[in-house]
């Protein structure tokens, strides 16, 4: 489900008409009035009649958001964490190229996966970190290297000064017959953007990686750092 839908918002004893959105450590309002409520502020969420009611800093507002309201509130209350949100689990194998971030190495073992060595194939999830456009080249080897259903996640700065742009991700994704499927927050700084191999080559892409052993052509990429 999405969280982001009309709604009314009433606090301070006004109404106002607009949009909700729940994002990972705020909620927002967009409308007759802007409010941004931290997560980190909320004291107590709860609900009545498709009413979610937070309180924050001493005030209380009152978003209407209808059916869904229940999970919005499980959703603050109970906030997705970074490893969940990249979708790591126990028994994975996890490759991590360009990637200085102890926290994420404690994240990873923390889930009961694995960070495999820098030569390792038959990989769930590959961590890429790009730091200039020649980085994305590495995209193009890194299919060889995955399970026919693991991901690579994309590791960019962002904002509009960023060495990368959105585009060039996704173009170099492309080229490396990939597809991007999901973008998630990986940190204040950096996205992490979701490329997977398409439904329809899943099926020849470990026969593809067997070729290319046999022929000496796997990939050596520079490990982690």
């Amino acid at each position: 489900m999405g969280y982001d839908c009309a709604s009314t918002l009433t606090i301070d004893g006004r109404s106002f008409g607009g949009r909700a959105v729940l994002e990972p450590k705020e909620l927002l309002f967009r409308g007759d009035l802007r409010l941004v409520i931290p997560l980190s502020l909320v004291e107590e969420v709860h609900v009545r009649d498709g009413d979610l009611f937070i309180t924050f800093g001493g005030r209380r507002a009152v978003f209407r958001v209808g059916a869904e309201a229940r999970q919005w509130a499980r959703r603050i209350s109970n906030p997705r964490s970074r490893a969940e949100k990249l979708g790591l689990k126990g028994g994975m194998r996890v490759g991590l190229i360009g990637v200085d971030d102890p926290a994420l190495v404690d994240e990873i073992e923390a889930k009961g996966a694995s960070v495999a060595s820098a030569a390792s194939t038959g990989l769930d999830v590959i961590f890429l970190a790009v730091n200039a456009p020649r980085d994305l080249e590495r995209l193009s080897t890194l299919a060889a290297r995955l399970k026919p259903t693991g991901a690579v996640w994309l590791l960019r700065a962002k904002g509009r000064a960023a060495p990368i742009s959105e585009a060039e991700s996704m173009a170099a994704g492309k080229r490396a017959g990939l597809v991007d499927v999901k973008v998630v927050s990986y940190s204040e700084t950096h996205s992490a953007e979701k490329y997977v191999i398409p439904v329809a080559k899943r099926a020849k892409a470990p026969r593809a990686a067997a070729a290319a052993r046999r022929a000496g052509r796997a990939p050596a990429p520079a490990g982690r750092k």
